[in-house]
């Protein structure tokens, strides 16, 4: 690194003193010539300080950077140069000190306050718009390009969230797009903290981030059950998407789309089922919060499928009384099976894509399949019929060789096994060994799971029994695995029902405490 000399110093020292806020043609003219040099110079102040281990180290080598950066954060001329603000706020970062020790280190933080008046300008025009608009769109390009080195200095927030305000109100205003993706990193790396509206703003201004933001966040989920299956609605709740999507329609599409895909090239990961569900869940949620003047109706957000299916799905269960469980999944049964009945009658691409919107509608609403495996916990067997089916064709939407058929009488056959084995004492080895058998499967292995985890927090058994045929069923980790999301999924439901019943969360906590210790 070139050293800086006590001769460029003292001459910097005078120009910057001379030049002051000084507007005249001769003085910006004088600024204008020496620009270049001023970078170089600036340059060389940068990596000595980036060489400091501290910002009282820095200003002992350094004794007149706070002075002279100072001066010239107040020079129009060399404000308005992107390459020298941004090498003059990578320098004022270099001095910042999150706790600062000593009245230097305050000093230098008092000097890198300049950006606050900067965010006082952007909150100003804003609250002027649209009289104010127009002409500030280029001062907003500057600010943006200015920030693009110092975003993840907790200073710059306020800035960040009014620069990106400010384009939410005036709609044109121009940002870096290297300023955006330096946010949408820090935020990621949770190097950055912004306010959730500023968030927001960053989703509607960049398809990118959100994009960035939606697929991050699928990968947290995947990659982390242990904490997930815990409080899946709060993760999700927390991650804004919900929130953010309820307010702009624009943006629940495209997180929408960007899961369904993943959904298609997965379809038997119950983590991506279990993350659209509770996302769907949150989101229907925020939509019904807002007056209903604000919101937009349904089939905006649900525009490919059939009208019919949307109010007997969309309904949650705690907005339909227990009693009435039955016949709305019998509503629900009919009117997907009248789909399928078509797609059946005709091979053309209109009745399968209508089949597939039918299907990822219910794995949206999945708490009306999560319901009806709850109800064939003790259900009688005329009412099975229905529940069972719309269990089968939410595992197995396709027709594929006309296996429907099959799929069903394994389903009941897996409801039969269950069913002795939760409600006769002592529990009959010969269907512990054949619910072993059909998990086992991978025809229809995730099916007789859901019931299975359904049978173990719905059943009135003692819970040590209850336990024990767990630990002798689910002995594979990865099947555990899979049943913590079913159970996450349950509690989930159960934490937005009407009432609680406190022995079904007992039931329910040991059991994914049982399987998270095995």
């Amino acid at each position: 690194m070139e050293a800086v000399s006590d001769t460029d110093v003292q001459f910097w020292m005078a120009k910057a003193m001379n030049w002051g806020e000084d507007l005249s043609c001769s003085a910006l003219l004088d600024t204008s010539r020496h620009l270049c040099s001023l970078r170089s110079f600036l340059q060389q102040v940068l990596q000595g300080l980036q060489q400091m281990s501290s910002t009282s180290e820095a200003m002992k080598t350094f004794p007149f950077v706070g002075q002279f950066l100072g001066r010239l954060c107040w020079n129009p001329c060399v404000i308005a140069d992107e390459r020298s603000q941004r090498l003059l706020l990578q320098c004022l970062s270099c001095l910042y000190s999150a706790e600062p020790l000593n009245a230097v280190e305050r000093k230098a933080n008092m000097w890198i306050k300049v950006v606050s008046l900067m965010t006082e300008e952007v909150i100003k025009s804003c609250d002027s718009l649209p009289n104010t608009a127009r002409c500030l769109n280029g001062n907003i390009h500057t600010m943006s390009t200015a920030c693009v080195a110092l975003v993840i200095c907790p200073e710059m927030s306020p800035l960040i969230g009014a620069l990106l305000k400010h384009f939410m109100l005036c709609g044109s205003s121009c940002l870096n797009q290297e300023f955006i993706k330096e946010i949408n990193e820090a935020l990621i790396s949770k190097w950055l903290v912004l306010e959730d509206e500023a968030v927001v703003n960053l989703w509607c201004y960049s398809p990118s981030c959100l994009e960035g933001a939606a697929v991050s966040f699928l990968e947290s989920v995947l990659s982390g059950h242990e904490t997930m299956t815990q409080s899946l609605d709060k993760h999700v709740n927390d991650s804004l998407l919900p929130r953010a999507s309820a307010h702009h329609c624009h943006i629940f599409l495209t997180v929408n789309e960007i899961y369904r895909n993943v959904l298609t090239e997965i379809d038997e990961n119950l983590a991506v089922r279990a993350l659209i569900q509770v996302f769907t869940a949150c989101f229907l949620q925020r939509l019904t919060g807002q007056k209903p003047q604000d919101r937009l109706p349904l089939r905006a957000f649900f525009p490919n499928v059939t009208p019919c299916l949307l109010t007997p799905l969309l309904t949650a269960p705690s907005e339909v009384p227990r009693e009435a469980w039955l016949d709305h999944l019998s509503w629900i049964r009919s009117l997907l099976q009248s789909v399928t009945e078509n797609e059946e009658a005709g091979e053309d691409g209109r009745a399968y894509q209508a089949v597939f919107e039918a299907w990822f509608l219910l794995v949206q609403c999945g708490y009306w399949v999560d319901t009806a495996a709850e109800l064939l916990v003790l259900a009688a067997p005329e009412n099975a019929k229905s529940l069972l089916w719309l269990l089968t064709f939410f595992h197995h939407p396709t027709n594929r060789g006309h296996q429907r058929s099959q799929q069903t009488a394994v389903a009941r056959e897996a409801w039969t096994h269950l069913r002795m084995l939760f409600l006769t004492r002592p529990p009959p080895p010969r269907h512990l060994c054949a619910v072993k058998e059909l998990l086992s499967s991978s025809f229809s292995a995730n099916l007789v799971l859901h019931l299975f985890s359904n049978f173990t927090v719905f059943s009135h058994g003692p819970v040590s029994i209850i336990t024990e045929i767990t630990d002798k069923v689910l002995t594979e980790a990865a099947v555990k695995r899979r049943a913590l999301w079913i159970l996450a999924l349950i509690r989930c439901r159960l934490n937005s029902a009407a009432t609680r019943d406190d022995r079904v969360y007992s039931r329910l906590r040991t059991l994914q405490d049982t399987l998270l210790q095995t």
